[in-house]
């Protein structure tokens, strides 16, 4: 018999990839799921073999006794939802990336996980995907010599930037980040669920210990690799869905290291598995809310930095998104 029970709000893709990291588990019973479209609810409960099913889910939240529970829904309802699941008495919650469409919910939504002790986690999967395990492996062993910078590219910073700046820290260790400055446009209307982000953009960035990472986005490439890795004595590239490859300094040709030795597999339910597993043993969860937060800060600082046209000492002393507040004032797009 399962000793956890969990509830699924947003019955969509993620929410389908949610439930199959919790059916994974043989400690979790997925007994709820919420979605205001019908349909979608009912045919997430029917594969998942769901008992009940709501239209709302504040009224799922209040009848029943759960303890995860899944945020899957467009970036600015993460706010309300993740408050309301961690007021509900549950032990955690894992929900879909971006935190949020400003720093300030994003620091609100956490807060209220902390004041409630409820572990959070955002699904930033990439942590458990083979590739990007095997180029922080090489890069933590010296096979680069002195990492120096990060690198990257895509298509913005908000919902696909998330993704590499986590990976960024996660390769650095999650060391924290000194200063950013950066510089965005906003050429025409361009909302990635709901939320304006910009249609080209940079950051570039230093953490306490000296690294520094580039990620730039809109019409940019890395020639199919999406992370670049820099070191003194060599660089390592990875992607995707591309193979890591490593350069080291004096070599004439690309090696591609073996992944032979990492787990493969569906990196959300890895995810899922993770935040089971945190909430067993009390240790800290890989795509912890607190890792996530630095991420966020750094969208967020990127904004502000084009705002002002200045450079961005850590931590970020504004509330709001710089973007969104300059789209809405006419200032920039």
């Amino acid at each position: 018999m399962a000793t956890f029970k969990a509830g699924i709000i947003g019955c969509g893709g993620r929410g389908r990839s949610h439930a199959r990291g919790y059916q994974a588990s043989p400690d979790v019973e997925i007994v709820a799921c919420s979605d205001p479209v019908e349909n979608a609810r009912n045919d997430f409960a029917e594969q998942f073999e769901v008992a009940n099913t709501y239209e709302n889910y504040q009224e799922m939240l209040d009848k029943e006794s759960l303890d995860f529970v899944s945020v899957c829904t467009w970036i600015a309802l993460h706010r309300d939802m993740v408050i309301a699941a961690a007021n509900s008495g549950i032990k955690a919650i894992h929900s879909e990336k971006p935190m949020a469409p400003t720093w300030g919910d994003a620091k609100a939504l956490y807060q209220a996980c902390v004041d409630n002790d409820v572990v959070i986690t955002f699904c930033h999967q990439r942590r458990f995907g083979a590739q990007f395990i095997k180029a922080k492996q090489l890069a933590n062993e010296g096979a680069i010599g002195e990492l120096r910078r990060l690198e990257g590219s895509c298509s913005n910073l908000l919902d696909w930037g998330t993704h590499w700046f986590d990976m960024f820290l996660f390769y650095n260790n999650d060391e924290p980040v000194d200063w950013v400055i950066g510089q965005i446009d906003v050429a025409e209307e361009k909302l990635v669920f709901g939320t304006q982000v910009e249609t080209s953009g940079l950051s570039w960035f230093r953490w306490k210990n000296g690294v520094e990472g580039l990620l730039t986005t809109g019409g940019v490439s890395l020639n199919g690799f999406a992370n670049r890795l820099i070191g003194t004595e060599g660089i390592i590239d990875v992607g995707g869905g591309a193979p890591v490859r490593l350069l080291r300094t004096g070599a004439n040709e690309w090696e591609t290291p073996d992944l032979s030795d990492i787990p493969k597999g569906d990196d959300t339910v890895f995810s899922v598995l993770d935040l089971i597993d945190s909430v067993k043993t009390g240790r800290e969860p890989e795509l912890s809310g607190r890792k996530a937060l630095q991420g966020a800060e750094l969208i967020f600082a990127t904004y502000e930095s084009s705002r002002r046209r200045a450079k961005i000492n850590l931590p970020l002393t504004v509330d709001d998104s710089a973007l969104l507040t300059m789209v809405a004032n006419g200032d920039i797009g």
